[in-house]
């Protein structure tokens, strides 16, 4: 979860990893409204009952202070009081998980920025995992996407100089930029033996987290990028303008591959669309507030017609919300890969006017109570990384009885032809969407065969 402004509160929020583009807001009350604001003072839970508070020793405190000064006075070079002291408070988080961090005037314009869809950048979410940058996911049609970088890539250069395992946020602030300049970044592809160098330029980054469109007559592919403020009402209205041009859908496929997250609300918001009942998700943790739970409310847009979610590797925090409510309320099938496994939400706590701090506070559920933290969502039904080809198959003689010679005609011949064309016509786009996209293909066959089976026997 991530935080969004205003900055006049705290908010929890599960979004991305830690991302240069996407640390995203609050869980709100329900799904359609914001959850009350906690102030730092209400944040912190009393000390339970006939327990003592856990206070730094005197001696720490002297340790602390005494160390503080030695840096100002006799480091090589000098530091300002303002800049240490801000570089000792990103220390205190940089210890706990990769997601806490200290936004400074800069950060909290840039989260209020990515959470609106618009920012300037490459369009990658990166998160730091073992002292790498690591490439969450490439978001759709941005510099990233186009230049090739896919998730799981380790980011090795930038720039020509190496990312520095000890202070991998500020390669983090290096990926940003104002649109028109370019960056040069050296990775590493997920088992690849060899780096890859690519030159990208900055782009400002106007992101559509939803997009619909027909992948056969009667069956809809809906893709979500990311979670935004708006993609639940911009889901909401694109798919009834689908359902108005083509009526109700038989079934629809939802892709949510390299979706890094977003807003926890959006995602709550998109699986009441197709739930009518059931718990979506819930929080735990030790901040007073932090325990939530959110249903889903009577009307699923489709009416019951059958789902396949595409996951993989890349889908993390809010997608994978989306995608756990969607299997363990029995609403969908999953197809894909496994994945990410960011299962914690984030505060973000205003320290004054151009501060603040995104702290780790909770963890989430899906609704079986499964934590996926460093585990992730196995699919129903596993896909691996494929490419589908054409090849050439050797002319045959006889391909059907139609082939036989003296073969006794159709008692219907113009059913048949049409009946030929309908399959061959069928069979091309499978063959193109499967050359285009194997996974996609794949889940689009599976789709099929729910509607089948589904369907009553004909007496």
């Amino acid at each position: 979860m991530r935080l969004v402004l205003p900055f006049v509160a705290a908010l929890a929020l599960v979004g991305m990893p830690l991302a240069h583009a996407q640390d995203r807001p609050a869980l709100p009350a329900s799904p359609t409204t914001a959850a009350a604001p906690a102030t730092a003072s209400t944040s912190v839970a009393p000390p339970e009952a006939g327990t003592l508070p856990d206070r730094p020793s005197l001696q720490s405190i002297r340790n602390f202070t005494r160390v503080y000064e030695i840096i100002r006075q006799a480091y090589v070079k000098k530091i300002d009081n303002q800049t240490l002291m801000d570089t000792a408070i990103s220390g205190l988080l940089d210890k706990l998980d990769p997601h806490s961090a200290y936004l400074d005037e800069e950060g909290m314009r840039q989260l209020s920025k990515e959470t609106k869809g618009q920012y300037s950048g490459l369009g990658v979410v990166v998160t730091s995992r073992d002292h790498k940058l690591v490439v969450i996911a490439p978001l759709d049609n941005s510099p990233a996407a186009e230049a090739g970088i896919e998730p799981g890539d380790i980011i090795l250069e930038i720039d020509g100089k190496p990312v520095n395992p000890m202070d991998v946020g500020a390669s983090i602030d290096q990926l940003r930029g104002k649109p028109g300049t370019t960056i040069t970044l050296t990775l590493m592809h997920p088992k690849a033996s060899v780096p890859v160098t690519k030159t990208l330029t900055r782009e400002l980054i106007s992101m559509t987290s939803v997009h619909v469109r027909e992948l056969a007559p009667g069956y809809a592919e809906v893709r979500i990028s990311q979670f935004q403020r708006d993609t639940a009402s911009d889901l909401h209205h694109k798919l009834r303008e689908w359902i108005d041009a083509h009526g109700q859908p038989k079934g629809i496929v939802l892709d949510l591959r390299s979706n890094p997250g977003g807003l926890v609300s959006a995602a709550v918001g998109v699986a009441d669309t197709f739930l009518d009942a059931g718990v979506i998700v819930s929080t735990r943790g030790r901040v007073k507030g932090s325990d939530m739970r959110f249903a889903a409310h009577p009307g699923d847009m489709l009416h019951g017609a059958p789902m396949v979610v595409l996951v993989n590797h890349g889908t993390a925090s809010a997608a994978e919300i989306l995608s756990g409510a969607l299997k363990d309320n029995h609403r969908a099938v999953i197809m894909g890969r496994r994945t990410f496994g960011k299962g914690v939400v984030q505060t973000v706590i205003p320290i004054d006017a151009t501060h603040a701090l995104k702290l780790t506070t909770a963890r989430y559920y899906t609704p079986d109570g499964t934590s996926i933290q460093a585990e992730g969502i196995t699919p129903d039904i596993l896909i691996p990384k494929l490419v589908a080809q054409q090849s050439d198959a050797p002319p045959t003689l006889i391909n059907s009885e139609s082939d036989l010679p003296h073969h006794l005609d159709n008692a219907h011949p113009q059913a048949v032809r049409a009946s030929r064309a309908a399959s061959a016509n069928a069979l091309a786009d499978n063959s193109k969407l499967a050359r285009h996209d194997y996974a996609l293909a794949q889940a689009l066959n599976v789709l099929k065969g729910l509607v089948i089976a589904r369907q009553p026997a004909t007496p």
